[in-house]
């Protein structure tokens, strides 16, 4: 399967650019997570790489062959939307020959790639059934056998698990990359879920107004985020903005107000201001001890193994966190607190050109 690889890929529509320089490679077999908010231009990508789209500068190339000439029938990568678009008048079994039909292929090569993807995705007992037959997840996996059917080597999925319920959703998350896997076949997967690309993605790579922001492992992004937007979009955090005043094995940061906090070890230079981001599981909160701020609860919300907290602190603004719900009861709304964490936890940013507020907005 093939190493697809954009270089410098521009599309603008009117004043907006949905892809401002993408440059992208992803791996011979490789699943790989584009993970952005809406509108962040990921499906533009899809459909530059399939060549519904043509973009205005750069190339794609799959294994170093540039596609900019190559009609998107000649491709061989199919791009499976959120809607699935299976043809309401044909048969599961209509519906994933529709490639191998429009192909020409021979009745026996067609015969055994029928068997071969309805075994795959679990459908030998439904080859008749139409798609208002169908539940959700089938629908689905019918999509994708026909994608998968049609001889591709690169699938582009764009939000595919996005109008199915919540069990479905998780479900067929082991599924499809489980099906892509044993295919052996390059994987482009759109989302806006982080949860989603965290579970499936080989890598991740997050987006954000038309440019690739990071590129890494889903522990590399979780753990270690290039900007405070991937530290907040990817695994919810909590900031504090102050100025580097000591680097030895931590670095103490010195808010405006005077409390200082300890972070990991940074580039930044003595006296530069920076943002220090801690995921909202890390921040610790105590009724007793040492901390760095005092707050006072503001909410609680139950999450099933995990409970929510929501911590005013005078001056800074709310902090949350996320702890384990047996310490249900030994926390309620009102009750003063201390906020905390290690300091092998807190990521140290450069503080953002235009401000903290505008790095974190979800466009």
């Amino acid at each position: 399967m093939p190493v697809v690889k954009l270089q410098g890929i521009v599309k603008q529509y009117g004043n907006i650019k949905a892809s401002d320089g993408v440059d992208l490679e992803v791996r011979n077999g490789e699943y790989l997570c584009l993970l952005g908010p809406t509108g962040a231009g990921k499906t533009t990508i899809l459909r530059i790489i399939s060549g519904l789209t043509k973009p205005d500068h750069g190339s794609v190339l799959f294994d170093g062959k540039p596609m900019d000439k190559v009609e998107p029938e000649d491709r061989r990568a199919v791009m499976l939307s959120q809607t699935y678009a299976l043809f309401p008048q044909l048969t599961v079994a209509e519906n994933i020959l529709f490639g191998p039909d429009i192909r020409q292929y021979e009745e026996e090569v067609k015969e055994r790639t029928l068997a071969d993807m309805l075994d795959l995705v679990r459908l030998t007992h439904r080859p008749d059934a139409f798609p208002s037959e169908l539940s959700g997840g089938m629908m689905q996996r019918t999509a994708l056998a026909r994608a998968l059917a049609s001889g591709a080597s690169v699938l582009l999925l764009d939000e595919p698990l996005r109008a199915l319920d919540a069990r479905l959703r998780i479900s067929l998350r082991h599924e499809v990359r489980s099906l892509a896997k044993s295919m052996g076949i390059t994987t482009i997967h759109v989302t806006h879920d982080q949860d989603e690309a965290l579970v499936m993605a080989d890598r991740i790579a997050v987006i954000r107004e038309g440019k690739v922001v990071q590129v890494g492992l889903p522990g590399e992004v979780f753990d270690n985020p290039a900007t405070p937007f991937v530290a907040n979009f990817v695994g919810q955090s909590n900031f504090f903005v102050g100025e580097v005043e000591e680097k030895k094995e931590s670095t103490s940061i010195r808010g405006d107000s005077g409390q200082v906090v300890l972070a990991r070890p940074c580039e930044q230079r003595l006296g530069e201001k920076v943002v220090v981001g801690v995921k909202v599981g890390n921040t610790e909160v105590h009724k007793e001890g040492e901390g760095y701020f005092d707050g006072t609860v503001e909410r609680i919300l139950f999450e099933g193994r995990n409970i929510y907290l929501d911590v005013d602190v005078p001056g800074l603004g709310r902090y949350s966190s996320k702890i384990p719900s047996w310490r249900l009861g030994r926390l309620s709304v009102g009750d003063r607190v201390k906020i905390n964490w290690s300091a092998d936890k807190a990521t140290v940013f450069t503080m953002p050109p235009e401000g903290l507020e505008k790095e974190l907005r979800v466009e």
